[in-house]
């Protein structure tokens, strides 16, 4: 009990001193400190005699898979899909980027993990926290609160992590490349791409149907134009209320006997090396595309196919302009950015219907 408190500890300084990823990060570390107390009607399962404690019940809401979904309603809500349809082809670098899922999984399978629990720590390379509760939960739902950490801790790391290895893979004259300017998509165009990838993804893993639907559901609201009353709500109340549910109920799995484990070592171990690889894969992706494509892509862009939106898209408009202060490249990295939470769901979709 006493060692949690000091990852309590961590977990809030990370939070609240150094800003990585507060809204997620402190609810869980909070979550967390109430695990590791002498509680009463908080965690307590009901009895013939008794109703069961508060986070019993919200909890429910990990458990029957509901909060996952409602997060990527706000998601959708808040992305604008324009720069992925201006330049489709940047879909392929958020497909890319799911290259670090698979090489972690393969690894994770090698050192003794089941493939259920291989694949829960392998999609933490997609940087998309709500997708790695979703699939852990229903694969492998002990590892629940180390992969949730992992993925956050990362996902607010990535400014650190992406940097070193987006410099090391390109030569300053790729990170100069100016890329033309991207095209106004009309609002008709919005709207049948949300339809369109909705049909096209439930077809094709529809054990994802609840994530890609609820995310195309947000899109539409924000892109039709006449829900901006919905649309305002599922960008603000409703994903801040469910925020906090579903972030103090992974803390809340967070007990000593849990998470002070080897495995949770190896999870954090292999989440950096998830991030590491689909950073690199998507950057590789850029410049094999430059190789047979007339209209360049700055490789820099190819980092931002993890989903980690917009922080990935940030990265690249901050290393592209420390090679050139005037090439803006932020909307362009949003095209794989938004692709990779599309590529991430698939992912986990895919596990699904291998592994269950």
């Amino acid at each position: 009990m006493v060692v949690m408190w000091g990852v309590v500890g961590a977990l809030l300084y990370l939070a609240v001193w150094r800003d990585f990823e507060p809204l997620l990060l402190l609810p869980i570390a909070f979550g967390a400190l109430l695990a590791n107390l002498p509680t009463e009607g908080v965690i307590n399962p009901p009895t013939a005699d008794a109703a069961g404690g508060l986070y019993y019940y919200i909890s429910q809401g990990v458990h029957l898979e509901l909060f996952p979904p409602i997060i990527f309603l706000g998601v959708g809500a808040l992305t604008d899909f324009g720069p992925l349809i201006a330049n489709p082809r940047t879909l392929l670098l958020g497909g890319a980027a799911q290259a670090g899922v698979l090489v972690t999984y393969l690894g994770a399978v090698a050192i003794g993990f089941t493939p259920e629990q291989a694949a829960s720590i392998g999609i933490i390379g997609g940087a998309d926290g709500p997708t790695s509760i979703f699939l852990t939960n229903k694969l492998a739902p002990d590892l629940l609160a180390a992969v949730a950490v992992a993925a956050y801790s990362y996902m607010a790391l990535v400014p650190l992590i992406q940097p070193p290895i987006m410099r090391a893979l390109t030569t300053e004259e790729e990170r100069r490349i100016r890329m033309r300017q991207l095209r106004k998509v009309t609002r008709l165009e919005k709207v049948i791409f949300a339809v369109v990838v909705t049909v096209a993804c439930i077809l094709l893993v529809p054990a994802v149907s609840a994530l890609i639907g609820m995310l195309m559901l947000g899109n539409l609201l924000r892109e039709s134009g006449v829900t901006e009353r919905l649309s305002k709500a599922a960008q603000n109340e409703v994903i801040n209320v469910v925020t906090i549910f579903l972030g103090t109920s992974v803390g809340i799995t967070m007990t000593g006997e849990r998470f002070l484990q080897a495995e949770t070592l190896a999870i954090l171990a292999l989440g950096v090396v998830a991030f590491a690889v689909s950073t690199a894969a998507g950057v590789l992706m850029a410049k094999l595309m430059n190789l047979v494509s007339r209209e360049k892509i700055n490789p820099l862009i190819g980092s931002a196919g993890v989903s980690a939106v917009p922080m990935a898209a940030r990265v690249s408009q901050v290393e592209g302009q420390r090679a050139d202060a005037q090439n803006f490249l932020l909307m362009h990295a949003m095209g794989p950015n938004v692709a990779g939470v599309i590529g991430t769901a698939v992912a986990a979709g895919y596990f699904l219907a291998m592994l269950r």
